[in-house]
């Protein structure tokens, strides 16, 4: 969809790649470790400072207790992370389960392994999207092994409540299943009300959860790939073993600089939330102008729509005439996806751009309509 935007000139609201700014002081951290000679092999869990911040992180923000030496380790953004964690913990024929809809690169990771991704759908509930338990209870097996839990949610922008992590770790500790989180938009929660809590958090979950994060969504700095995993030493270990034979090691002057940023990093979040609150409100209301119904995104860098009012009952469709129709792009929901019976006429728009572009796009829709 990104090369169909570049050769329509359709405005890009499909791939999640920012249009906003960094924050200026951590550019210039990153310029001066270049200069300064940081341009050779970090160590291979990462520089210690980085380390020792995400754990002081991961203390301040959520009151989680990890050591920088041997509980954190730092990686080749989230999406490594959470390879590495899945070719760690499964064997050829072990079962991940997912919600559904859910990050394209889980069905990947499965697949590496040897594994087979069970994808357990998200119910929708009015404006918004919930757990059905009985859902994710049928779906494991004697065979599961892992539970990949993303929240902030990507596609659909959900932040799991504090009852449903609670009923998702009654049966991971019933079921004995290890948990890898994929926290990525732990910093982008907009609405009153909605707070990401670590299943970490939870009673008897800490020693069975590995909980990934990055830089990248934090500070709009997607194309530094740096990520960390957080977990008991034995699990890290476990994790590092397929890591050092994926990348090694990366980004040494990315993580000298973030090693600083990141003691600050609440203050920088808050402005960039607030930014996005405000593409999100306004692409929702221009996308219910526009004759399409938007879906509740209480965090992260997406909104939902039914396109259904358009007189489309499937969203690959709707996306492939849009770029002609309206001079805009998006990505149909149903190609994050893994279970059957789908809903079809979801799609995906971003918000992690520049004001003047939303505008642009719902002007279009809206002419379009």
């Amino acid at each position: 969809m990104t090369e169909l935007a570049r050769r329509t000139g359709a405005v890009n609201l499909g791939q999640g790649v920012p249009e906003l700014d960094s924050p200026a002081a951590l550019l210039k951290d990153v310029a001066d470790a270049v200069l300064s000679g940081s341009n050779q092999y970090p160590p291979a869990v990462g520089f210690p400072a980085l380390r020792e911040a995400v754990a002081a992180h991961q203390r301040r923000r959520y009151g989680l207790d990890y050591r920088a030496r041997g509980e954190v380790l730092i990686t080749t953004g989230a999406t490594e992370a959470l390879a590495a964690a899945v070719l760690a913990l499964c064997d050829p024929g072990d079962e991940i389960i997912a919600f559904d809809p859910c990050y394209d690169a889980y069905a990947a990771d499965a697949r590496l392994a040897g594994a087979r991704l069970i994808g357990v759908p998200l119910a929708l509930e009015g404006d918004g999207f919930a757990l059905d338990i009985d859902a994710l209870r049928a779906a494991v097996t004697s065979r599961t092994r892992v539970l990949l839990l993303n929240s902030p949610h990507n596609p659909t922008g959900k932040v799991f409540t504090t009852d449903e992590l609670a009923a998702i770790a009654d049966i991971c500790r019933e079921r004995s299943l290890m948990v890898v989180t994929d926290e990525v938009y732990e910093h982008l929660v907009y609405n009153d009300g909605a707070r990401h809590l670590p299943i970490a958090t939870l009673p008897g979950m800490w020693e069975r959860t590995l909980i990934v994060s990055s830089a990248g969504k934090t500070f709009n700095v997607t194309g530094w790939k740096v990520g960390w995993v957080c977990g008991p030493a034995a699990l890290v270990a476990a994790v590092n073993s397929a890591k050092q034979f994926l990348t090694y090691a990366s980004g040494s002057p990315y993580q000298e600089a973030l090693a600083r940023a990141l003691g600050s990093v609440e203050e920088w979040a808050t402005g960039l939330r607030d930014t996005l609150r405000g593409s999100r409100d306004l692409l929702s209301e221009g996308l219910n102008r526009a004759g399409l119904r938007s879906f509740r995104a209480d965090a992260g860098y997406f909104v939902q729509a039914d396109v259904r009012p358009w007189g489309y009952a499937d969203g690959v469709e709707f996306c492939r005439d849009l770029p002609e129709r309206a001079g805009v792009v998006a990505i149909p929901t149903s190609a994050f996806y893994v279970s059957a019976g789908a809903p079809s006429w979801l799609v995906r728009f971003s918000i992690c751009k520049h004001e003047d572009s939303i505008r642009q796009a719902i002007d279009q829709l809206i002419e379009a309509r």
